[in-house]
């Protein structure tokens, strides 16, 4: 009896308006936001410091549909790159901005 390989995935068509526009393109199931509860244990946060963060105005973008507060991947990546340091001096200097 020979092992039968599973067929090979079709490549998806890209939106070329989309990636011309600089939007990401995603392919179906692929998580697009995170909830607050989910971004909260990412970090070992308590939703409620994102809730304040939100009121204070920092912290990353967020999409607030009705009542249901989510976080694009893409804007939780971009806020992780903007507060990684090299040191502590840099923090320092670079903690007011956030």
């Amino acid at each position: 009896m020979t092992a039968v390989s599973p067929p090979s995935p079709r490549p998806m068509a890209q939106d070329t308006h989309a990636l011309s526009q600089g939007i990401p393109t995603f392919s179906p199931g692929e998580r697009r936001v995170l909830s607050e509860t989910e971004l909260a244990q990412r970090w070992g946060l308590s939703p409620k410091t994102l809730q304040r963060w939100r009121s204070e105005g920092r912290g990353p973008r967020y999409l607030k549909l009705s009542k249901r507060v989510s976080y694009p991947v893409e804007a939780i990546v971009e806020f992780e790159r903007h507060v990684l340091h090299e040191s502590t001096s840099e923090r320092a200097t670079a903690h007011a901005a956030v």
